[in-house]
């Protein structure tokens, strides 16, 4: 056999290898029921057309007789803690995202969301024919915005409120020719307003650079015609980029900070890559001045070689936290704690990045440092005992905390029996949101995106949720025959352990399972998790059949074996055939190390079934009609709540200062700190930064140099005047007696 004909041979076995592993990965014996939840649209402005709406711009509600609406001016602006009501006819599923998406704006904004309690405005939330809403606050009482079938996605009900927040779309900027190109013959007939643009007087760009990554953009498909874009951007790099429904983009959240006057967040606490050389105002505890330290590097022996935040990607960059283990005795101990943090939910989510790469018996503890008058030093409290076996990888780690009061987290690492490399952290997020439950990670994800043939889907190892049911997400890397291109996710109920799952309510009664493809960047404000929720609805039922969707997966599913062998049941599937596009897959920090990260919970939203509690002393519940166009001139009387006062009423804090309740249960301002300035004053209403600290150090030095100057000056002038004095004095005394001997 000639080496060509050799190497023809190993191709082939090797192609066959492939697909035989890639077959027991895929687990493809037998084809498992998948319903789509998006019908095959895949944009809101699909969604809107397919239900036969002519909205203006697609999805915003146009009152000629109120005016063209405008983010120009206060009288349109909302207040920073906004109260919205849950219509009964919203999808039971669409009511959990629409909660999901209230966070993120509570996360990387300052913009918050309360149950309606009598408010004269607020926004009502109500299942329309499409996904709409105004721009601004309207101040006509119940203010309506749809979220209609397939609109449940998390970007496109953050996409509407930015519209209720006042936000127009970002290709009708006054500048938007600079950046793309309409082609208006390829636009359908009658659609051509969608593609109007407004000058400086009706809406503000905020001084914020055209944003061609915005939520708030039309794709390059919009309103097309035929198959040709409608759109062009004159950076063509940008074509695939217009137009995306993952999440904010750093230019959405500058607009949405600028026009609401945004200082900090409402639930983010703390963000730390270590970058800079203050690690993020982390001290050593003084407690271990015996013991060892965390060292800030950027290279440690054994592992890693490089951080997390970085991948060796920028030159003068790349650093971390490490504590070394390869020395010193068994038992050795390095505290790192965080700076003083102020919790206003009572519950916290911290992740972080932990590299191992020492001995099995090293140990990472996560602790808390609290504070109160009895305890003005703290009171240390564990938490949580990381398990991190050694690897040659850095792995992603959640702990959930729960404080109420002044706070600083504490990492203690611990030297186990080994002598060899070392705990390294890195990319450290601290907020006061849920943690997910679980986490798939996907390594040589690219490789996975290029070999996985079309149709074949990857299953995660199968997760159990709190209640005890057993899931797990399918994923079709390299799309389907009808979506090729795209990634496919769809979450099943699979059988676990058979007595568990005997004493389990079936079908199972509204569970909402999330499946979220990690955005891997440092800071948890930036990033642009791509994610999709499905709900259980006991009543759904098999098409074509009297089965329940969401019964016992070993009643409705087919058996399957998983890699390590073991046979169990799948239930059916719901989720979507475009999840992601693979080129958005390929960008930001989706892939990190060459590994994906999915983040996956399932929870129960039963409590969303029953109706939203009314203000106590309203009678008659909003409407909820599905009519497409909510009636703009409806009101709402005003309403007081009979709910005990609360001592912060009476407690106005400035600059975005909160107001809590210290342990004499007195109302006082916690003020907004940054990383080189703070406010402070009773009511938070000075600001002083390191720049005018330093400042008035020198000029305080100044007096004080100028004051000793004339101290001095007027010290020697006194003893020169008085040495003057004695001189003349005892040229008399001489004089005197001069005269008394003649």
């Amino acid at each position: 056999m000639g080496p060509g004909a050799a190497a023809h041979t190993l191709l082939f076995l090797t192609h066959f290898l492939f697909l035989f592993s890639c077959q027991c990965r895929c687990e493809a014996t037998q084809r498992v029921i998948e319903y789509n939840v998006d019908g095959g649209k895949e944009d809101l402005f699909d969604i809107n057309e397919e239900a036969g709406l002519d909205l203006f711009e697609g999805d915003i509600v146009y009152d000629e007789h109120l005016g063209r609406n405008s983010i120009i001016g206060d009288e349109y602006r909302w207040p920073k803690v906004i109260p919205y009501y849950l219509e009964d006819d919203l999808d039971i599923n669409a009511k959990g995202v629409i909660l999901k998406a209230f966070e993120q704006y509570r996360l990387k904004s300052c913009i918050d969301y309360k149950p309606w309690s009598g408010e004269e405005n607020y926004i009502s939330v109500f299942k329309g024919s499409g996904c709409f809403s105004s721009v601004g606050n309207r101040r006509v009482g119940k203010q309506r915005l749809s979220i209609g079938s397939g609109c449940d996605r998390i970007a496109t009900i953050e996409h509407e409120f930015l519209h209720a927040l006042g936000f127009w779309h970002e290709q009708s900027r006054s500048d938007r020719d600079d950046y793309v190109s309409i082609i208006w013959d390829r636009i359908t007939e009658g659609k051509e307003h969608n593609f109007n643009k407004y000058n400086d007087s009706t809406s503000s760009a905020l001084n914020v650079p055209y944003d061609y990554g915005s939520m708030m953009h039309y794709s390059k498909k919009a309103f097309q015609n035929g198959s040709e874009p409608t759109i062009i951007t004159r950076i063509p790099a940008f074509s695939d980029v217009i137009g995306q429904r993952m999440e904010f983009s750093d230019s959405d959240l500058l607009k949405l900070n600028r026009l609401y006057n945004c200082s900090s967040s409402s639930t983010f606490l703390d963000s730390c890559d270590f970058e800079s050389e203050n690690i993020c105002g982390m001290i050593q505890s003084r407690e271990n001045e015996d013991n060892a330290n965390w060292q800030r590097v950027s290279k440690a022996a054994g592992g890693p070689d490089t951080d997390y935040t970085n991948m060796g990607r920028c030159d003068g960059k790349g650093y971390f936290m490490h504590f070394s283990t390869a020395s010193g005795p068994e038992g050795n101990r390095a505290l790192l704690e965080s700076r003083v943090l102020y919790p206003r939910r009572g519950f916290q989510c911290l992740q972080f990045f932990l590299y191992n790469s020492g001995h099995a018996n090293d140990q990472l503890r996560i602790w808390t440092r609290e504070y109160d008058t009895a305890n003005p030093d703290g009171t240390l409290r564990l938490i949580h005992e990381v398990k991190a076996p050694p690897g040659d990888q850095w792995q992603l780690h959640h702990v959930s905390l729960n404080v109420s009061r002044k706070f600083r987290v504490v990492f203690e690492g611990i030297k186990g029996r080994g002598n060899a490399g070392g705990l390294s952290l890195d990319d450290i997020n601290l907020s006061e949101t849920s943690c997910p439950e679980h986490v798939w990670r996907i390594e040589d994800f690219r490789s996975v995106l290029e070999s996985t043939p079309m149709g074949a889907a990857i299953y995660s190892p199968r997760f159990t949720s709190k209640d005890g049911y057993t899931f797990q997400m399918g994923l079709y890397p390299n799309g389907t025959a009808g979506s090729p291109g795209e990634l496919g996710a769809y979450a099943h109920l699979t059988s676990g352990a058979g007595a568990v799952e005997d004493g389990l309510v079936w079908p199972a009664r509204w569970k909402q399972m999330t499946m979220m493809l990690m955005d891997q960047n440092a800071d948890i404000r930036r990033r642009m998790n791509n994610q999709r929720s499905v709900t259980t609805d006991p009543s759904m039922t098999v098409e074509g059949t009297e089965d329940f969707f969401w019964d016992d997966p070993r009643k409705v599913g087919v058996k399957v074996t998983g890699e390590d062998g073991t046979e169990y049941f799948r239930g059916p599937g719901a989720g979507t055939p475009v999840f992601l596009t693979q080129a958005r897959a390929v960008s930001r920090d989706f892939i990190k190390g060459g590994d994906a990260i999915f983040l996956l919970t399932m929870e129960d939203i039963s409590h969303l079934v029953v109706s939203q509690p009314l203000p106590s002393t309203t009678t008659n519940p909003p409407n909820s009609t599905s009519s497409v166009t909510p009636n703009p001139a409806s009101s709402v009387t005003p309403v007081t709540s009979s709910a005990a006062p609360d001592p912060c009423v009476s407690v106005r804090c400035e600059n975005d200062g909160v107001c809590v309740l210290d342990d004499a249960g007195q109302a006082v301002c916690r003020c907004v700190v940054g990383q080189d300035w703070w406010h402070y004053g009773d009511r938070c209403q000075f600001k002083s930064s390191t720049q005018s600290s330093v400042l008035t150090a020198v000029l305080a030095s100044l007096a004080v140099f100028v004051l000793m100057l004339m101290v001095t000056g007027v010290s020697v002038y006194c003893v020169k005047k008085q040495q003057r004095k004695v001189q003349r004095e005892g040229e008399g005394i001489t004089m005197k007696n001069l005269h008394s001997f003649t």
